[in-house]
Order: structure tokens, then sequence, then C-alpha cells
């Protein structure tokens, strides 16, 4: 099924797959981040995964966080999961901003380090809503 359907039916923006390579990292909060949970996702990060303790229950929460972002977000040209493995690790080169298009920015992001590692930090919080404008206004 791609992330690219017909109206009515239910998109498959985010994987479970990338969710659960993200989750063997979890105690860092990628997992949350890549289904749209900024803030537990930084809380994640600040706390190891709550000591490890939130790392494990979300082992059995990622489905619901998979359908939850499914429909939360729009699927189009842009992948969601090409997008998150790009920021996750080619963040600091912009390599992400580029796949969207956005080649200034990109070219920015290349030549400070994903702007001093800032610019990194406000995608991870942001690049769902990013790539979900990017493909809505692809769609008109």
């Amino acid at each position: 099924m791609n992330g690219y359907q017909q109206e009515g039916r239910s998109q498959d923006t985010h994987s479970k797959v990338i969710g659960y390579l993200l989750w063997i990292l979890g105690f860092t909060g990628a997992h949350r981040f890549y289904y749209g949970k900024p803030v537990t996702g930084t809380i994640w990060f600040f706390t190891l995964g709550l000591l490890g303790i939130g790392w494990l229950i979300d082992l059995f929460l990622i489905p619901a966080m998979d359908r939850e972002a499914d429909l939360r977000f729009h699927a189009g040209p842009v992948d969601y999961n090409i997008a998150w493995v790009l920021l996750t690790f080619l963040g600091v080169f912009g390599v992400h901003r580029m796949y969207q298009g956005k080649w200034i920015s990109g070219v920015i992001y290349l030549l400070t380090g994903g702007l001093f590692l800032f610019g990194v930090l406000y995608d991870f919080w942001t690049l769902n809503t990013q790539v979900s404008l990017t493909n809505a206004q692809r769609r008109f």
C-alpha cells in the first residue's frame, strides 16, 4: 500500500518498520518525533525514555501511534519515511530539506552544520508538518 491514495481510503504516511527501527534508539525519543509527538519526544530525549520504562512501553504503543500519524498527516509525493531517514542520519547536511525542494535552506544547513544543530532540532519538532504542508500544496 503506498502513501498516496484515493480520497476516502486510509492513507499510509508512516511505517511501523521505520517506527520500530527508530524505537531501537527510542530512549532518544526518535520514534516519538517520527510519529508527530515532539513534546514527549523531547521528554524521552532528556530522561532516556523515562529511564527506559516509557521506552519499553512504547514497544506496544507503536501500532497506535502509527495509526494516529496516518490520520493526521497528508500523503503525497514527498515520502515521510525518506524525509525522516534523511533527517535522522544526514540532518546536519540539509539533505532532508533538499528532498522536500527547499534547496536554499538545504544549502544553508550544508554550510552551517544544520544551522549549528538548532535547525536540525527545529526540524525534529516540525518535519511531519513540513512534509504534510508540502504534500497538501502539491495536490492543487
